[in-house]
């Protein structure tokens, strides 16, 4: 059955799709197949990332290790239970479909709060959250006193992640792997830096989930993108020296691999 990865946080702008399409390439290029599911019916920036990259790659005559995408399939009404939610059976039937075939799901959620995002949520088995290292983004986690010391109680994102952990526990499903991912972290030792590290340690240990290292703000993703390719491709694309940023951004890519922990994962690519 397929390891299924769902990248969800319910503010924009936090990375979620360039966390998955390295995530899915990553495991593409050690091997594993990969599934790839984008649930922004609207924007699509993770399905347009995978259709820049399946282009880019026939017109240049490349065969790169890539997550096979898929849109979800379309559901007649007549067919619908009772009560039935048009949006469960379209992810439902898709997920479906792409388990038997595959060793990883990766599910790119909207960043807002949608009923695709949330069962999708209870479908993870592996909960990927980016984080811009601000306590605007923050705050979807769990509400902070003036200082940004004291958590004063879990807010509407966290209190989404408790519900599906609830839904997949009376499933008899195992629990939710759930990794808040920092990325945009400065460089200088700054005094918010030190606060939201503090922040989430300790709602880490109040409502469980584990941290990890993300991506820092570069302009390499954003150049990537219109070929839909990653910091895994660049050699295989002709760059023959990988600059000091790429280099470092690639280290960070690794190291998220790592810190995940997935099954059957080496995280030395």
């Amino acid at each position: 059955m397929a390891h299924i990865i769902v990248v969800g946080n319910e503010k924009g702008g936090a990375g979620k799709s360039t966390v998955s399409m390295h995530v899915a390439t990553a495991l593409a290029r050690m091997g594993k197949t990969v599934s790839a599911l984008d649930l922004d019916l609207r924007q699509k920036t993770f399905g347009r990332y995978a259709e820049n990259r399946k282009a880019f790659l026939a017109k240049s005559g490349l065969d790169l290790p890539s997550p096979f995408y898929h849109d979800l399939p379309e559901v007649d009404q007549a067919t619908l239970g009772p009560g039935e939610n048009v949006f469960d059976r379209r992810l439902s039937e898709a997920v479906a479909s792409l388990e038997p075939d595959s060793d990883f799901i990766v599910i790119d959620c909207p960043g807002s709060h949608t009923r695709l995002s949330q069962v999708a949520h209870s479908l993870a088995d592996t909960l990927i959250t980016p984080l811009n290292d601000s306590f605007v983004d923050f705050d979807l986690l769990a509400h902070v006193d003036e200082d940004g010391r004291k958590i004063l109680r879990p807010s509407v994102y966290s209190e989404m992640v408790w519900n599906a952990r609830q839904l997949r526990a009376q499933a008899g499903l195992k629990p939710i792997d759930w990794i808040v991912v920092r990325n945009r972290v400065g460089a200088q030792a700054m005094v918010n830096k030190e606060k939201m590290g503090a922040a989430l340690d300790n709602l880490a240990k109040r409502i469980g989930f584990r941290t990890a290292p993300g991506f820092n703000e570069r302009v390499i993703f954003r150049e990537l993108f219109p070929r839909g390719l990653t910091l895994l491709d660049l050699k295989d694309v002709g760059v023959k020296q990988l600059n000091i940023s790429n280099i470092a951004a690639r280290q960070e890519l690794r190291d998220l691999i790592s810190a995940l922990k997935l099954p059957g994962v080496d995280a030395n690519f």
